[in-house]
């Protein structure tokens, strides 16, 4: 087992000797394949146990005409050779994969990476990868058996898949239950895929497509190898409701490694916003809406969202036609059914299609309308299973049992009301039961898009140019019964839209499609051809890749870094000129200044915010004890919490500075009297915003509000975080109104709302001590200044443009510092409380305090 696969993965348990097995066939392997590199020169970088990154802070200036989509099978078919010996390929033209090439530009060089539908021997792996490189430009992911069977039958079939259409666990057969070391073999497989990846790879100008949820980990396994490499996803499953998609047992392993992409898509908003809902309510992640784009921030990287429908190939599908013709196709269906009315339902057996809930609605609109009854007939096309889906054989079983009593109870001599074709069924079939079906039905439970509509319309609307289609007195027209809860249903708004679970409605649906007038089924196919002839596959994967561009160029500006481990890794994506605390350069210049000013604020900073005990510990008062006593510092402290506590807290640091409510409150030393610093007086608005607030104290189980002197504090970190969020939003609404005419602001912060004085910030504080020094004799020429919110950003800012308003002195040494990597006006950082007091502790050291010390022993 390779090094950085425990590093990344922390696994505690599994074992998987087909890492070992290959690896003389892979190390071949990984030596022949990159002469296809753009950038031949990478070749040491292709070894997979290294455990640095591939990146530059340099953006490359080398244009990309190279794309790598990476799916689970690659978009060809393979039949084994009528010798025996060997194999033969081609394309597999209904492949999406394959058609989504019409989008992209045509010197674009596109590049598979997947698995085959085969089991290739072996021995055979190297001949095959090496010519399907050469023909198809694909490089195939050979899997072994076991990890195969449980990535793919077990991990993907048995509990994503399930789960992403809202079937939870209930069930007390132990075989449905979350087994961990199917979990280990979904990452192996992932890590299979992304070793193939890096065989063909040149990271700084590639870009990578990965598709669905069967490689949903892989993007953590690229951005920790490159961290700049340009990468999106697509998800073509629903996603689904926060409450569902929380109860898998490595939710956040999936979420963070999809946040290590560019771009996520979607085709609908509701799998987008249960996604983002899911970010929020895991993570605590918000996304942001900026001119039509959904933006998540994550450590400095923006993940754009992508909400785009899929569509099909429409040559395809009129190529397909042509070849119906060819074979009179429609004409023998014409005679098996003449004087029928045709209703059609094409899905895959799978126990989310609900082909048992379309056949009863079949046999409810017999019974309540029996004019139908001899003359309607429901063809249920049934393509085979995927894979071993759950409940699959129980399903089929139903199904058929269904069709026979209907058969039985409302069949005649030459009438059947159901026809069930369970078997495999040629496409050039499938489009002439297209070309006749007066309405298609689709009575999925759950789906993520199901593109059968779509083909079906372009059936109806025949071949471009033929004489049927031209034809002025043979109009088009069709009709759709379609389920809400697939994803083209938004998209088809003629259709007639039903819950398929309500049996009786859908019976009423189709009988209401059947019975529908012609024009008004012309006017309604109409619409939905306009809609799917415009929205094609062409136009879909041409959309997402100039998203892709859009996402990745923000990135190229920046300074990136990995940090973390196992699934919990991520990149850093910072401003070049954000870099980390250097404590030697620091220490050095303190050691040459003769005035210096150090601002630290507390919660966050000194304190860590998930302290239970906020007092300030004995090693913290002993530090700033000694900063402070040093005659040549002014040291304050500058925090949003009230006098009161602060004073309490640093009463041992007699020369310690304290600016309390943001610095409404400002104390130069223990003895020094409190000063005001703001303009307002009077807090008469305290009457006006407190109703308020309580208004959605009680309304907002979780939340709680905080009365300073010079503020009130509005707190929901309790609360649900997406009902607590959206009444701040309303709150802060509200008290923008009322207030309006009052000197004060209301603002929102990190699960708080807060309104104090207009002319109160911590960013007034340091001007006032920056000026005070000038006009004392003592301008600053060093200045350390320590936050980690929203709120030290107005200090950072002042500090930034102090030399040049003239209150520090032209040579001084400044360090804006933020705690924590992330975008900040601060240029450097420190990752967290530990190293600000080591940084503080350092400082100390050099600090001379005996000249204080002296004094105060004369005056006792």
């Amino acid at each position: 087992m390779s090094r950085s696969y425990t590093n990344l993965l922390d696994l505690a348990s599994g074992n998987f000797p087909a890492m070992g097995s290959g690896s003389g066939r892979e190390f071949k392997e990984r030596r022949r394949m990159p002469r296809v590199m753009s950038v031949p020169g990478i070749v040491s970088e292709l070894d997979d146990d290294q455990a640095v990154s591939v990146s530059s802070d340099n953006p490359s200036t080398i244009s990309t005409d190279r794309i790598i989509i990476v799916a689970n099978q690659l978009p060809l078919k393979a039949k084994r050779r009528d010798d025996n010996k060997g194999w033969s390929f081609s394309w597999n033209e209904d492949s999406l994969l394959l058609q989504l090439k019409d989008g992209f530009p045509e010197e674009m060089e596109v590049l598979y990476v997947g698995s085959l539908r085969i089991d290739v021997d072996p021995a055979e792996q190297d001949d095959v990868s090496q010519y399907l490189l050469d023909k198809f430009k694909c490089v195939p992911t050979f899997l072994p058996p076991e990890t195969l069977s449980k990535f793919y039958d077990g991990f993907c079939k048995r509990q994503l898949w399930p789960l992403f259409h809202y079937k939870l666990p209930f069930s007390t057969d132990k075989s449905h239950r979350f087994d961990r070391t199917l979990w280990e073999a979904y990452v192996l497989a992932n890590k299979l895929f992304f070793q193939k990846v890096v065989e063909i790879i040149n990271p700084e100008d590639d870009y990578i497509w990965v598709h669905d949820y069967h490689l949903m980990v892989l993007p953590t396994f690229l951005r920790r190898r490159f961290n700049r490499v340009k990468m999106g996803f697509f998800l073509h499953s629903p996603f689904p409701s926060s409450e569902i998609y929380r109860t898998l047992p490595v939710r956040e392993e999936i979420m963070k490694a999809l946040l290590n992409s560019d771009i996520i898509g979607f085709h609908t908003f509701d799998y987008a916003r249960h996604f983002l809902s899911c970010c929020s309510r895991m993570l605590g992640l918000e996304y942001q809406s900026k001119r039509g784009y959904l933006g998540l921030e994550y450590y400095g990287r923006t993940i754009s969202i992508k909400i785009m429908p899929v569509g099909i190939q429409l040559g395809r599908i009129e190529s397909v036609m042509r070849m119906a013709d060819e074979e009179c196709k429609v004409r023998e269906l014409k005679q098996q059914f003449e004087g029928k009315t045709i209703l059609l339902g094409i899905d895959d057996m799978d126990i989310f299609k609900g082909i048992n809930l379309k056949i009863l609605a079949m046999e409810q609109m017999l019974k309540q309308h029996p004019k139908w009854q001899g003359r309607a007939v429901l063809v249920q096309i049934v393509n085979p299973a995927r894979g071993r889906g759950i409940h699959v054989d129980e399903i089929h079983t139903e199904i058929e049992e269904s069709c026979r009593r209907i058969n039985r109870v409302y069949g005649r001599p030459g009438y059947e009301p159901i026809v069930f074709i369970d078997r495999s069924v040629p496409i050039t079939e499938k489009v002439a039961f297209y070309s006749l079906a007066e309405c298609v039905i689709v009575t999925a439970v759950r789906d993520g898009m199901n593109l059968t509509p779509y083909e079906y319309i372009v059936c109806r609307q025949g071949i471009s140019g033929s004489e049927s289609s031209s034809n002025v007195n043979n109009p088009k027209k069709s009709m759709l019964v379609i389920s809400e809860f697939i994803g083209c249903s938004p998209s088809l708004s003629g259709a007639i839209r039903i819950n398929p679970w309500n049996v009786e409605s859908t019976a009423e649906a189709m009988n209401e499609a059947i019975s529908m007038g012609d024009d008004e089924k012309q006017l309604r196919h109409e619409k939905h051809y306009r809609y799917v002839s415009t929205h094609d596959v062409a136009y879909w994967s041409r959309s997402f890749l100039q998203d892709m561009e859009r996402a990745c160029t923000d990135l190229l500006r920046k300074r990136c870094w990995g940090i973390g481990l196992s699934f919990g890794f991520r990149v850093v994506a910072l401003d070049p000129n954000f870099k980390k605390l250097s404590i030697d350069a620091m220490v050095s210049a303190y050691k040459r200044s003769k005035s210096r000013a150090i601002l630290l604020d507390y919660d966050g900073t000194v304190m860590p915010q998930n302290s239970i005990n906020k007092s300030p510990s004995n090693e913290v008062i002993s530090i700033l004890e000694t900063l402070s006593l040093d005659p040549k510092n002014t040291v304050f402290i500058v925090s949003g919490r009230g006098r009161d506590s602060l004073s309490d807290w640093f009463t041992p640091c007699k020369k310690l500075g304290i600016a309390a409510e943001h610095g409404y409150f400002l104390r130069w030393s223990k003895d020094g009297e409190w000063e005001i610093c703001g303009n307002c007086s009077d807090f008469g608005w305290m009457q006006i915003a407190e109703p308020v607030m309580n208004l959605y104290t009680e309304a907002t189980d979780g939340s709680s509000i905080e009365r300073k002197e010079s503020a009130l504090v509005w707190q929901y970190r309790d609360a649900d975080l997406g009902f607590g969020s959206s009444q701040a939003k309303e709150m802060l609404d509200h008290l923008e109104s009322v207030l309006a005419n009052e000197p004060v602001s209301a603002k929102s912060g990190q699960f708080i709302v807060e309104v104090k004085p207009q002319d109160v910030s911590k960013g007034l504080v340091a001007e006032k001590i920056f000026s005070s020094l000038t006009e004392s004799g003592k301008q600053a020429d060093f200045v350390l200044c320590v936050g980690d919110d929203r709120s030290d950003e107005d200090m950072f800012e002042i500090v930034s443009s102090a030399i040049s308003r003239n209150i520090l002195s032209s040579n001084a040494s400044v360090f804006a510092c933020t705690v924590g990597q992330k975008p900040s006006k601060a240029k450097y950082y420190l990752d967290d409380t530990y190293e600000v007091i080591n940084m503080l502790e350092s400082l100390a050291e050099e600090s001379d305090s005996s000249p204080c010390i002296e004094e105060s022993r004369d005056s006792s």
